[in-house]
């Protein structure tokens, strides 16, 4: 992964969610707030690219540039 680019696992899911982690590059990742979750306006500003509904569902605070999302199956 270059330092530039946003890395997009492929989705996994269950029986009521999908997932993907999403991860940022360094300089990128430095501008995720590390006190709330992202609303969609947020990190679509900061150039994550999904389909509408995607929802920033957690902070994992030993590797800040990854970015979890879940959407409604």
């Amino acid at each position: 992964m270059s330092q530039k680019q946003i890395y997009y696992s492929d989705k996994y899911d269950d029986e009521k969610f999908e997932y993907r982690h999403v991860m940022l590059p360094k300089d990128i990742a430095k501008r995720v707030p590390k006190t709330h979750l992202m609303s969609e306006t947020e990190w679509r500003n900061l150039g994550v690219q999904q389909s509408q509904g995607w929802i920033h569902y957690m902070i994992h605070q030993p590797v800040p540039c990854l970015m979890w999302l879940i959407s409604r199956r």
